[in-house]
């Protein structure tokens, strides 16, 4: 109900509800298996955004759209879990912090934003280093509700202190150069 909410709102959209984005990703299906043409026309490049998005309706399905399309909203199952996660909430990461009188908990990579979003916690993820190919990881700063300006100079000070982040280099493969003529 919120997500028909938030897309009817939309300023700019082909899709106004959960059952426009179902009939979109269905409607297209067919065009895009069939069309694999290419160039830089308007048209064309919409196909190309067509074609993606088709390929993660296949990658995902659609069988969350629909399920949810086929509800009234939040049923009693659903309002009882979420209590539930209140309450873990209240009893595990607010209490832990007020009673420590944390600013911030850290963990290594991203392993406790789940717990974060289900709590309504806000969260930061910085560069903490890079394994041993040379791929990048994080920590994330956790804290309580309405607590974002104290992360963010946390955050902030981390990156400063420890200056870890490298900027990206780009090396495009052959394959990336022949495709970048498309776009000039």
């Amino acid at each position: 109900m919120a997500l028909n909410a938030y897309l009817k709102d939309l300023v700019e959209s082909p899709v106004r509800s959960l059952a426009d984005v179902i009939a979109y990703n269905e409607k297209y299906a067919e065009e895009v298996k069939t069309n694999s043409l290419f160039s830089v026309s308007e048209e064309n490049v919409r196909t190309e955004l067509r074609k993606h998005t088709q390929e993660k309706v296949e990658e995902w399905g659609q069988d969350l759209f629909l399920e949810a399309e086929a509800t009234n909203g939040i049923g009693e199952k659903e309002k009882a879990a979420l209590q539930k996660m209140e309450e873990l909430s209240r009893n595990g990461i607010e209490k832990l912090m007020t009673e420590l009188e944390l600013d911030a908990i850290v963990t290594l990579r991203s392993t406790m934003s789940h717990i974060l979003a289900i709590g309504g916690y806000p969260g930061i993820n910085v560069p903490a280093g890079y394994d041993s190919d040379g791929v990048p990881f994080g920590i994330t700063f956790g804290g309580l509700r309405f607590s974002e300006p104290k992360l963010i100079e946390i955050a902030y000070g981390f990156e400063q202190a420890t200056l870890i982040r490298k900027p990206p280099k780009f090396e495009a493969t052959s394959r990336q150069q022949k495709q970048s003529c498309c776009f000039l």
